[in-house]
């Protein structure tokens, strides 16, 4: 799988310089406003594009070669990332000017995003899928691991500007490994044919698919209301444990430590399971509870850890959920759908989060992180029971749903 392994090294790369630009970004957002809202706001409009077309883009990522429009994204990201970092080099970056590169940002990843996911089945096939979603994570989360570490020391050291010129050059890795790749060897399919409906045609078919429609679901609302620790991290080490970038970076760090152990734990499981999705929801929320009450920033790290583990787990068990299940010609369309769900959250988290570090303090983030997805986990698991006991005329149903 010689086409995987140029992808994964790419990504790993990649991700990493992501994930320094990421910190940076928080950064300098607290340094130009000292204040929790407009860094909701940030990653408000940096996830926005997925709800104003995430569908939409799904349908691109199944009518086009999804190779060559991930070149498109990844060279448009880099250009952002450059464009960032001079503003930031020169002096001349102002509030405006970052909002309106993370939205540009967002219009790029609302186009990635399907066409990236989709593509993994195109590389391995669909006997490895859940295998190659798994170490796609891990991939995903080392760099979360290496990133922030690494952009809290040198933005402590030598500034903000440089990480979003590394994270430009860090593109390169994944257009050189998507330009090496060997065409001939990839699971290609018939391209879907332009047509009226096409996007309704996505909807109808995740809602008429208990599996699918039910993860999607539970995604939604977890996203939605829990996975609030983009803007939790930056204002709990700046406001609750009075820590600078490289406290932010450490604790970005050890969550993705976290993750990638349940990335890796999800990798080496052959199929996902209904348990591990509601499993890991539940012990995420149960999680952030202990969080929320973490006197010291040492304790909050020792949480983190496993936070990120079950976060990760859930996430990628029903990343690989919702692919297996997945019909290849509407797979395009259906992982944008589970993108809009998962990235379209963030505006709606975003503004909600910060509002409520403006008001509560950052530690009622996670709080609502406890009470949302423990609620969520239960009620997936009390409607999952009764679809188990229903009777004969709709176990087929009820199976999928499994």
């Amino acid at each position: 799988m010689r086409n995987f392994r140029l992808f994964l090294f790419g990504h790993l790369v990649s991700s990493t310089g992501t994930w320094m630009q990421q910190v940076g970004q928080d950064w300098l957002v607290l340094r130009l406003t000292n204040a929790p809202l407009p860094l909701g706001i940030t990653l408000a409009l940096q996830f926005s594009p997925m709800l104003a077309f995430g569908a939409w883009a799904g349908v691109v990522a199944d009518r086009v070669d999804k190779r060559r429009l991930l070149l498109a994204t990844q060279a448009s990201m880099a250009m952002l990332a450059l464009a960032l970092g001079v503003l930031t080099a020169t002096g001349s970056v102002r509030l405006w000017m970052v909002y309106t590169l993370a939205l540009l940002l967002g219009v790029a990843t609302a186009f990635d995003m399907p066409a990236r996911q989709s593509f993994v089945s195109e590389m391995v096939g669909p006997d490895r899928v859940a295998n190659a979603v798994g170490l796609n994570s891990a991939s995903f989360n080392t760099a979360r691991v290496v990133g922030p570490a690494v952009a809290g020391t040198l933005i402590a050291v030598v500034g903000i500007a440089p990480a979003f010129f590394l994270n430009a050059v860090s593109y390169l890795a994944m257009i050189g490994g998507l330009l090496a790749m060997d065409p001939d060897r990839l699971y290609h399919r018939a391209a879907v044919e332009r047509g009226r409906g096409q996007i309704r045609a996505g909807v109808r078919y995740v809602w008429a698919t208990p599996v699918l429609r039910s993860t999607i679901v539970l995604v939604a609302v977890v996203g939605t209301l829990g996975l609030n620790y983009r803007v939790a991290l930056p204002l709990l080490a700046r406001f609750a444990f009075s820590g600078g970038p490289g406290a932010y970076g450490a604790l970005a760090a050890i969550m993705a430590a976290g993750s990638v152990v349940g990335a890796l734990a999800v990798a080496r499981r052959g199929r996902p399971t209904r348990l591990l999705l509601i499993g890991s929801a539940a012990a995420f929320g149960l999680l952030s509870f202990a969080a929320a009450a973490a006197p010291t920033m040492l304790t909050e790290a020792l949480f983190l850890f496993p936070i990120g583990a079950a976060s990760l787990a859930f996430v990628a068990t029903a990343n690989s959920t919702v692919q297996l299940a997945s019909d290849p010609a509407m797979r395009g369309r259906v992982m944008s759908l589970f993108g809009l769900v998962l990235l379209g959250s963030g505006p709606p988290s975003g503004l909600l989060s910060g509002w409520m570090a403006g008001q509560f303090g950052p530690r009622s983030i996670l709080l609502l992180s406890g009470v949302s997805c423990v609620t969520a986990a239960a009620v997936a698991a009390v409607v999952g029971r009764r679809r188990q006991q229903a009777p004969p005329a709709v176990e087929g149903d009820a199976s999928q749903a499994a």
